[in-house]
């Protein structure tokens, strides 16, 4: 695994490649984040964006996603990957909202991670991107890019991964560091044909020599 120096090393390549690393779920409020975050599991931003671009200006509050028919609600985002399970959690945690939260989301990871359809990395984005508390979600870009790099054991859960995360990086660069790694891993580091050639962090990153190695670069 990377040392201090070496994780410092990429965090900072990171930062100079992706300054404006971002949330890219379109949201006006943390309410619309919640639901756009439990629409993206398995699917991508770019296609929750295209769907929650007529969904939130249809439902408003959690009252205006119970108001309508299951059925009605599964139209909506048919085009979403798990849609009906999907609009089965959507107004379980609506209800739950209202029941239970004043309609309001809370911005404690433990009481959003109550919710139906939100779990840990869900409630680490929301905590993050809504409320500004330091957090790392890891999903399947940051998971990816932190084994390859070395940032954590191959062999590390999702959780163990941000547990390693969090006691390697500084907290107030936690957030933002969640969203660079993303962005490291969609637009550079990818799943598949990751860009090692051009990889300003190759020198410390064992999976990339190995790839080129058998690249016979």
């Amino acid at each position: 695994m990377l040392n201090k120096k070496d994780i410092r090393y990429c965090l900072d390549k990171m930062g100079e490649m992706f300054p404006d690393a971002h949330c890219e779920l379109v949201h006006k409020n943390p309410f619309e984040l919640v639901i756009a975050v439990a629409l993206s599991a398995q699917c991508t931003d770019v296609l929750v964006n295209k769907v929650t671009s007529k969904l939130f200006l249809k439902y408003k509050t959690p009252e205006d996603y119970l108001n309508v028919s299951i059925e009605e609600l599964q139209q909506d985002i048919r085009s979403i990957g798990l849609y009906r399970n999907k609009a089965k959690n959507i107004q379980k945690l609506c209800r739950m909202l209202i029941d239970d939260y004043d309609g309001i989301v809370p911005a404690d990871r433990d009481e959003l991670t109550k919710l139906p359809g939100v779990g840990r990395k869900t409630a680490n984005v929301v905590v993050s991107v809504a409320f500004n508390v330091p957090a790392i979600a890891v999903d399947t870009h940051v998971e990816r890019v932190s084994k390859r790099l070395g940032f954590c054991r191959w062999k590390d859960s999702v959780l163990e991964v941000e547990k390693a995360l969090m006691k390697k990086i500084p907290e107030e660069e936690w957030s933002v560091t969640h969203h660079r790694l993303i962005f490291f891993g969609r637009y550079h580091c990818k799943a598949q044909n990751p860009k090692c050639q051009e990889c300003p962090v190759l020198d410390v990153c064992r999976e990339g020599k190995k790839r080129m190695k058998r690249l016979g670069a």
